[in-house]
């Protein structure tokens, strides 16, 4: 018998770290999403936050179009999605394309900072959506073209990923044994000794 939505949720979070938010150690990417929506309330909230990131010379360089469950917006972000996103993330109440602008507005030179400006912005709103009791899923498997076209998206803004918003369900209700498999797959991320260096290749001293 598989996992509950709920034990599967409590499966998911990082080890605790103390003095570490606890929204960063909670969230996760489900892929198994019930139908309610997420309130405009809510929705207010999670991009106030990502209003609020920093970003390079105050740019702020991103842009997000968001489609409600219901809306054409919605079926043209689905439509934009490549094969695999498109067998879960349509249920999902709240899908949602990033862009940034390529160039800086004052002086129009490359921004060179856009996308990981956009980053950024895109983290504070899941960590939001976490509070929030909100899942999301970010997904880089986006048709770039299709969805400038469908959403009309301007030259001078690059397309970033996807994002699928809602509320976490059962994973049987996913109806695939391979996404099943992942939504229940153990999560995992390289020790700090590989990713934070005092010099090049040398583990910082956390201890």
């Amino acid at each position: 018998m598989t996992l509950s939505a709920s034990e599967v949720n409590a499966m998911k979070h990082a080890p605790k770290v103390d003095g570490v938010m606890p929204e960063v150690l909670e969230r996760w990417s489900p892929r198994a999403f019930t139908q309610r929506e997420v309130s405009k309330q809510d929705l207010h909230r999670i991009f106030e936050a990502a209003r609020w990131a920093p970003s390079s010379n105050n740019e702020q360089p991103w842009r997000y179009v968001v489609g409600i469950k219901g809306t054409s917006t919605h079926e043209k972000i689905f439509a934009s999605l490549m094969g695999f996103n498109q067998a879960w993330a349509g249920k999902a109440p709240v899908l949602i394309v990033g862009a940034a602008k390529s160039k800086m507005s004052n002086t129009g030179s490359p921004n060179m900072f856009a996308f990981h400006d956009m980053g950024a912005a895109s983290a504070y709103m899941v960590l939001q959506a976490t509070a929030l009791g909100i899942a999301s899923h970010q997904m880089g498997g986006v048709d770039r073209e299709k969805a400038r076209t469908l959403l009309e998206i301007p030259d001078e803004y690059e397309i970033g990923a996807a994002i699928a918003l809602g509320y976490q369900d059962e994973p049987e209700t996913l109806g695939n044994e391979e996404l099943i498999k992942r939504e229940l797959a153990p999560r995992s991320r390289k020790p700090l000794e590989e990713i934070a260096f005092s010099a090049w290749g040398e583990p910082l001293d956390l201890r």
